[in-house]
């Protein structure tokens, strides 16, 4: 990992004077945090391309879950492209925040475990509650966006209360210094199955793509095999750059594999390639903006048990939200040295003040929740350390508005790579961990390994905390626990068990 930046051994002489200062360096304190403008746009385009895809996949998964909810496609393609402009345009939104009221290098874009949740169980959920074919899909669509908004403004009012701040304090040290390795492993994984690197295995879950295919076999496999070898020469690149100090290695290693994907045939240009934006924007005003439908659950039947299974989403939806963003916010940051002397990461509760005003604002707009999302890192292991990283990834999303049909143009297998590396990286954390006392080693070492191996940023915290409260309340150790991590133990056990 490039040297971190730790904000203890900056001092006040080093920043000019705020009437003497540049815009910027007003704005943004770039010497304090001893960083440049370059460096800080470099990491902000770095974060960009490997932040993307969420804005590319979210539209079919969020169309996908609607329609199936209640058998009914008609609106499905409608809602996929009001989706895309709502998903940008909360990306916009929230990675703003993070740019002017948090002065952090974290972006904002729709999260895909967030996502999935929305689409794959909530929707589902309320297709279940009313009578057959008595709902849409952009009903279904419009009632979820609906428990999102609730869930956010629950988000903003935990954060404003401080409420969130006294959860993150409960929370033991080791499981903190985990989140950075396990989030790494997370990353690592998402990359790896985005090149197509690793696939499905019937007999062991997961193996290695078959590279011979890629100069034989059928086409799928032919692809498939040919991005593999593609990703990995990317990856390498980033790799040799970075070794050899080379300002923005991984956005060039994106560059360059981009430009391999296609050299090799391995990625084309669409078919019919043109520009549609204004068909996009008139299905975002019809279904997406200010669509928020709360009068349909009042018509769903037994009222009580409508708010009950409502407000049980609410609460699961926003605990799992909550402390993806922490998880992500605390481990990335903490792995790139973005701490003061007491280990705490600065900025970190304005962080999550704009993470949660992004997910009621993201509502509004359309979207699914918004989340700091993990690519965030490969920005800051490209040197971004201030707002102005997030302030140029905004400027990108923007851009992305009026030049939507090239956004695709940009392959998976050119930005995977790019997670693949930071998660390299991130790995360095673990050797802060003290595995040494098992009440501390075995909750952290779960924090580690199940992220990855459920896909999940939750999923790792939660068996963290739960096996931590166990182990300490079975050792006579009970005084060592705080009440923030019993109560969120307390509360996933009821999400796994209810």
């Amino acid at each position: 990992m490039s040297a971190p930046t730790t904000y203890k051994n900056a001092t006040k002489s080093s920043t000019p004077q705020p009437g003497n200062a540049p815009l910027l360096e007003r704005l943004f304190r770039l010497t304090e945090h001893r960083t440049t403008v370059r460096v800080e746009v470099m990491a902000g385009l770095t974060t960009f391309f490997a932040s993307v895809f969420t804005v590319l996949a979210i539209p079919g998964m969020m169309a996908g879950g609607a329609a199936a909810a209640v058998g009914d496609a008609y609106a499905s393609a409608g809602i996929a492209n009001a989706v895309y402009i709502a998903a940008v345009l909360s990306s916009l939104l929230g990675s703003l925040l993070m740019a002017f009221l948090a002065n952090l290098p974290f972006v904002q874009a729709p999260g895909m475990g967030l996502g999935s949740y929305l689409a794959f169980t909530v929707m589902p959920a309320i297709g279940v509650l009313a009578a057959p074919d008595t709902l849409s899909a952009a009903q279904v669509y419009q009632m979820a966006l609906a428990l999102v908004f609730v869930s956010g403004a629950l988000f903003v009012l935990l954060s404003a209360t401080g409420v969130r701040q006294r959860i993150i304090d409960g929370i033991p040290h080791n499981i903190k210094v985990a989140l950075g390795t396990g989030i790494g492993l997370f990353v690592t994984l998402l990359g790896l199955r985005q090149a197509g690197i690793t696939v499905g295995s019937a007999g062991t879950f997961v193996t290695l793509v078959d590279f011979s295919a890629w100069n034989g076999g059928d086409d799928a496999a032919r692809t498939l095999a040919l991005g593999a070898v593609v990703a990995i020469a990317g990856f390498l690149v980033m790799a040799v750059l970075h070794a050899r100090q080379v300002k923005g290695a991984i956005l060039l290693g994106i560059v360059v594999t981009t430009a391999l994907a296609y050299l090799t045939g391995h990625t084309r240009l669409p078919e019919g390639f043109g520009f549609d934006v204004a068909g996009q924007w008139s299905d975002f005003a019809t279904y997406s903006l200010f669509t928020l439908d709360f009068a349909t659950f009042g018509r769903l039947g037994n009222l009580g048990h409508v708010l009950a299974t409502a407000l049980a989403m609410v609460l699961a939806h926003t605990l799992v939200n909550s402390l993806d963003s922490l998880g992500t916010i605390f481990g990335v940051a903490s792995a790139a040295g973005m701490v003061d002397k007491r280990g705490n990461v600065v900025g970190l509760e304005k962080g999550l003040l704009s993470d949660a005003i992004g997910t009621a604002g993201g509502a509004l707009l359309g979207s699914s929740s918004t989340a700091t999302v993990v690519s965030s890192a490969s920005g800051i292991n490209a040197g971004g350390r201030t707002g102005l990283t997030a302030l140029v990834t905004s400027g990108m999303f923007a851009l992305a508005l009026v030049a939507a049909p090239l956004v695709p143009l940009i392959p998976v297998v050119a930005t995977a790579p790019a997670l693949i590396f930071v998660g390299c990286l991130m790995m360095t954390q673990v050797k802060d961990v003290d595995f040494r006392d098992v009440t501390e080693g075995v909750p952290a070492f779960l924090a580690i390994a199940i992220m990855p191996l459920t896909f999940s940023i939750a999923n790792g915290i939660a068996f963290a905390l739960i096996s931590y409260v166990v182990l300490k309340a079975a050792t006579g150790r009970h005084r060592e626990i705080r009440w923030p991590a019993a109560a969120i133990a307390a509360l996933f056990v009821l999400q796994f068990l209810v």
